[in-house]
């Protein structure tokens, strides 16, 4: 087993791992703008696009770009993208671009299709791609097809996420009420541990 090299830690390596994050995000929306390819940013930076509507200071940064879109549109997807410079992959079943050649899959801009379910066992399918807002620099998911995705998955992230978005009063125990009985019950886990 090789040894673990470890670089030093510093706020310049925090802060360009932030950095990078943004960039791999803009360049690919911009390019996806750009060829007239409806998508929706997903995940963890659609939490944190509308968790700094509210309170910038409670944003957590996430290490990746989860874009959705039509599965018909992935030919237009994969050009658009491969001409800002990431090469298309599918790792493990998932569709991803890479940052060129030799990206790693953690870095990677990762692809969920509308209205098909990410995992076969999903209790919902991912929301259409319009269902969402136009931000100043990319489009992202509504809150509610958010809130949805976060529910589905459910996995530790995505209750971290749901917490977020509780912590800053995007959602409460109103949402109960619109959510279909096994949401409504993981929802109910995270306003009775909204510590976790």
């Amino acid at each position: 087993m090789a040894e673990l090299q470890i670089g030093a830690a510093s706020w310049e390596r925090m802060i360009r791992a932030v950095e990078k994050v943004r960039e791999r995000l803009i360049r690919a929306s911009t390019a996806l703008e750009k060829s007239g390819v409806d998508y929706a940013v997903v995940g963890g930076n659609a939490v944190a696009a509308w968790v700094s509507s509210v309170d910038e200071a409670a944003v957590r940064n996430t290490r990746d770009v989860d874009i959705l879109i039509r599965r018909e549109d992935m030919d237009r997807v994969t050009a658009a993208l491969t001409e800002a410079g990431f090469v298309r992959r599918k790792v493990k079943g998932i569709e991803m671009f890479l940052e060129g050649a030799q990206g790693r899959a953690r870095d990677a801009v990762h692809i969920l299709f509308a209205n098909e379910k990410v995992r076969a066992d999903d209790a919902a399918p991912a929301p259409n791609v319009t269902e969402c807002v136009q931000g100043p620099k990319f489009r992202y998911v509504s809150l509610e097809a958010l809130v949805q995705m976060k529910l589905t998955s459910f996995r530790d992230k995505d209750r971290m996420h749901l917490r977020d978005l509780y912590d800053v009063d995007l959602i409460d125990a109103s949402w109960l009420q619109r959510l279909p009985p096994e949401m409504a019950t993981r929802l109910q886990v995270i306003l009775d541990t909204p510590d976790g």
